[in-house]
């Protein structure tokens, strides 16, 4: 019996699928090719927006505090109280010693005033001396023109010059208590100049110590969201230490740190597609704002020195800032330090 070789012919289904898979594969292939050659990407980028430290100017013990963690404020509310309870009593201290200033302002005028009144008699009593000594100089001469007729005695004739005598130094020392007293008076001024100063000091310390107790109550600097709180009722803060921040909740943008090799295709005004890690099906348009002056590498804290030791080059980043498109709309979903990827077409 005769054996007949019968082949199954081969089924076209198995080259039909491996085609399509090769046609899909070739597909997406050519669009990651192209989408490499016509955009530049770089998922080193974060939100960032306006962090703002509160921080005391006085020193002193917390009394109150009117805010919880993450509670939103506006520009001027009330945050944190101080005790000014020491610092009240050191005022009132100043005050009273501002008062006492005052006093001394009032003697010293006065002595000043009494002064003035003594020269007023000084120059009157020099008018006085004046004319006692021109009477005795006009008695002299008509006892002398007497004497020489022999009308008088030796004696009156030198009770005579003596009048004369006296009468002048009666009027040298009514000069000398004049100047005197004008000295007295330049001193007394002096004194009255002396405590009025003293008093713009106390002033200026009463108005120092008010401001010293103006600055125990702590107001919000920006309005957004209180961080996390290191601060309790009754601690002890310094000046300048650092309560919380404020994160302003208003206003966001992006900062992407792109490769020196990749800012051809970023100038400002320029549209990119920002994705973010926390919502990974949402797209947001960002508008490229500006390109930083300098490589991130020379804000560090030691910057490296291409001249010292063996060089390696190693590809530097730039910081980008992008405005956010449509801010108001996503605003709620923002948060500063959020990770962002960063599609920015190359035409």
């Amino acid at each position: 019996m005769e054996q007949t070789n019968t082949k199954k012919p081969k089924s076209p289904v198995k080259f039909i699928i491996i085609g399509l898979i090769l046609l899909v594969a070739g597909y997406f292939g050519y669009q990651k090719i192209h989408f490499v050659l016509t955009h530049e990407t770089t998922d080193n980028a974060q939100i960032e927006t306006q962090i703002t430290p509160v921080l005391p100017r006085v020193a002193g013990y917390v009394k109150t505090i009117a805010v919880k963690d993450y509670d939103s404020v506006k520009a001027g509310d009330l945050l944190v109280e101080l005790d000014d309870a020491e610092l009240q009593q050191q005022l009132q201290e100043m005050q009273a010693d501002f008062a006492q200033a005052a006093t001394d302002i009032v003697n010293a005028k006065a002595a000043l005033n009494n002064a003035i009144v003594s020269l007023k008699v000084n120059k009157g009593n020099i008018d006085i001396s004046e004319l006692r000594k021109k009477k005795a100089q006009d008695d002299l001469q008509r006892d002398q023109n007497l004497f020489n007729s022999e009308a008088i005695t030796r004696k009156q004739l030198d009770d005579s010059k003596f009048a004369v005598e006296n009468a002048g130094k009666i009027l040298d020392n009514s000069h000398n208590d004049l100047s005197a007293a004008q000295s007295r008076i330049a001193v007394l001024e002096s004194n009255v100049k002396k405590a009025e100063a003293v008093m713009v000091v106390k002033q200026s310390r009463i108005n120092q110590q008010q401001l010293k107790i103006s600055y125990t109550k702590i107001y919000a600097p920006q309005g957004g969201k209180i961080g996390k709180k290191t601060i309790s009722t009754g601690q002890f803060v310094q000046a300048g230490t650092p309560l919380f921040s404020i994160v302003n909740d208003s206003s966001y943008w992006v900062v992407g740190n792109f490769k020196e090799n990749q800012l051809y295709a970023l100038t400002p005004g320029k549209k990119v597609v920002l994705k973010m890690d926390a919502y990974p099906d949402l797209d947001l348009i960002g508008t490229v704002a500006s390109l930083s002056e300098a490589t991130g590498a020379k804000f560090a804290l030691l910057p490296p020195d291409n001249s010292s030791g063996n060089f390696v080059k190693v590809t530097q980043r730039v910081p980008v800032k992008i405005w956010i498109d449509d801010l108001e709309k996503h605003r709620e979903l923002l948060r500063a330090g959020l990770s962002v990827s960063i599609v920015a077409p190359t035409k």
